[in-house]
């Protein structure tokens, strides 16, 4: 019998472009969505009030660091990620798998999983699907992923090897899978290579996945494989579920992804950049630490609503970054992450008021990625 808490209803569309209702036992989320990133249980510089106030619905959390640490039986034993965390909206954690095979150096791959060496003290450990589903099941998010393989995308021949291997191992997570309040998503691989994330799509959207991932994006390959790459998977993918970009977070890249059909996004980028002093604005990036806003009484953006540009000035920012003080990193973070979660939500009301085609291109002819005013 199907859980109604995982029910996903397309509300509107025009072309590709959706808005939808994704059903979760923590609330419904509103599609399209961006997902700020808490790694460790906490999303960096900024409290849940903040993160509820910028209207945030959706937060990632990371496998692989909270079994390294504090470990899942402890979060479990704290009553599970929402409430050890203070976050009482949905959540998704992810397998774990793009972390452990970023570890190039210090793991070891096999049919049945993957050994590797923790990044904080050396220690050797494993994953297999069956290990990444139990460590998600302890620590209770709303949405988790299948464990897989993220394949260098610059080896080709691996590539097809790595496709079959997430396969297999969708398969053997579907069968580990116990909690019915958790929605499981399959992931979408093949690199760049159209035939094998064909083959991919159509394999993993045949399982039965109330949802479905696209991962091995956002790993170096240009911005035109990436857009070829969600055309020929979103075409494949069931329209009735959601669809979601694992880790891609910047601008122009939800645009294009939303265009392109996807329902769901998530990224570190806000924070992270926030921590090396760039904001967003509307025609793009900008570097707050330049010299050139030391006097500068404009907010980081006149049109924002957010509590950092309704009450400080540029000026003011600069001086933070200049001191070091941690302030500066939470009031861009803010800024950052409310810049993304109000994209994806006026795409949102632009695609129900059948106007998001105009809407997107306006955007992309107006936003310059690393765009450097004042330098």
């Amino acid at each position: 019998m199907e859980n109604t808490n995982f029910l996903f209803d397309i509300t509107a569309t025009e072309k590709n472009a959706r808005a939808g209702v994704f059903h979760t036992p923590h609330g419904d989320l509103l599609t399209p969505v961006f997902a700020p990133v808490g790694t460790q249980a906490t999303v960096k510089a900024v409290t849940p009030a903040q993160l509820e106030e910028i209207g945030a619905s959706l937060v990632l959390s990371n496998t692989y660091h909270l079994y390294l640490r504090p470990g899942a039986d402890l979060v479990a034993e704290m009553g599970g990620l929402h409430e050890f965390m203070r976050w009482p909206h949905p959540m998704l954690t992810d397998s774990g798998g793009f972390q452990v095979f970023s570890l190039a150096d210090t793991r070891k791959v096999d049919e049945d999983g993957v050994t590797f060496k923790s990044h904080i003290d050396g220690s050797m450990h494993r994953f297999t699907p069956e290990s990444s589903i139990g460590i998600q099941e302890k620590l209770g998010a709303d949405i988790i992923m299948a464990f897989d393989e993220c394949a260098d995308p610059n080896n080709a021949a691996y590539i097809q090897q790595s496709m079959r291997r997430t396969h297999a191992w969708a398969e053997r997570c579907l069968k580990a899978k116990t909690r019915p309040d958790q929605a499981l998503f399959g992931i979408v691989q093949g690199g760049v290579d159209s035939d094998l994330r064909r083959q991919s799509a159509e394999f993993i959207s045949s399982l039965g996945f109330p949802g479905h991932a696209i991962g091995g994006l956002s790993v170096g390959e240009t911005k035109k494989e990436m857009h070829d790459t969600l055309d020929v998977v979103n075409a494949i993918l069931p329209t009735n579920k959601p669809r979601y970009l694992m880790g891609v977070g910047s601008p122009e890249d939800l645009v294009n992804g939303i265009l392109r059909g996807v329902d769901i996004f998530d990224c570190v980028l806000p924070t992270r950049l926030a921590r090396h002093s760039a904001a967003f604005t509307p025609t793009g990036r900008i570097n707050l630490m330049n010299a050139a806003y030391a006097h500068d009484h404009s907010p980081i953006d006149e049109t924002c609503s957010c509590y950092a540009c309704q009450n400080f000035n540029r000026g003011y920012l600069r001086h933070l970054i200049v001191a070091k003080e941690i302030l500066a990193s939470t009031l861009i973070s803010i800024h950052n992450i409310q810049f993304l979660v109000s994209l994806v939500k006026r795409s949102r009301q632009a695609i129900i008021e059948s106007r998001f085609e105009s809407f997107a291109q306006e955007f992309l002819e107006s936003y310059q990625p690393r765009r450097k005013r004042g330098d």
